[in-house]
């Protein structure tokens, strides 16, 4: 079975152009939805994802509307490659179950890992130059005045918690991270 797919991100858009090219393609069942693609969990999709057997194909105008995500898409490919279904492109070209549409697929899992890798080095080289400019990173921590201001209306009993947390800007758990500390002592 072929099963096509079709998403526009909103329900003003149209999604003609891809039913079109589907049709054309030759999908025995087509599902289409006007959903954001950033959301992995949208329904049409899901019914794609049950629907598809082993020897089906899923067919997509553009891998754009699968997702907006490197990884998300990368992980739905590999699991229909497990369950022996096959994804076609037809924007990009790509037909999972050739050689090429195997290699272009290796090649996005690649760019996306290496995405990943950089951000993560990024980030770690940043930690790095603030801590040698004496910063020591995270949330900074609570004026002590404020926190103590909390834990006497806490104490009072005249105030809910979220009216502490409104009147004082602290937050819930730091309250009761407090209020737990003071126990133990």
């Amino acid at each position: 079975m072929v099963i096509g797919y079709a998403r526009v991100s909103t329900d003003k858009q149209e999604l003609l152009r891809q039913e079109d090219a589907l049709k054309k393609y030759g999908v025995d069942e087509l599902y289409t939805e006007k959903m954001t693609g950033t959301k992995s969990d949208r329904p049409e999709l899901n019914k794609v994802k049950l629907r598809a057997r082993e020897g089906d194909s899923v067919v997509v105008e553009s891998l754009s509307r699968l997702g907006r995500s490197s990884k998300d898409l990368l992980i739905l490919v590999d699991e229909w490659e497990k369950q022996g279904i096959t994804l076609v492109s037809l924007k990009e070209s790509i037909d999972t179950k050739t050689p090429t549409g195997k290699l272009l697929i290796t090649v996005l899992s690649a760019i996306c890992q290496f995405e990943r890798d950089i951000t993560v080095q990024r980030t770690k080289e940043g930690l790095a130059s603030a801590r040698a400019r004496g910063r020591k990173g995270g949330r900074p921590k609570a004026d002590s005045k404020v926190v103590e201001k909390a834990i006497k209306l806490y104490h009072a009993q005249t105030h809910s918690i979220k009216e502490i947390v409104d009147i004082t800007g602290i937050s819930q758990a730091t309250l009761y991270r407090e209020l737990k500390r003071n126990e133990n002592k």
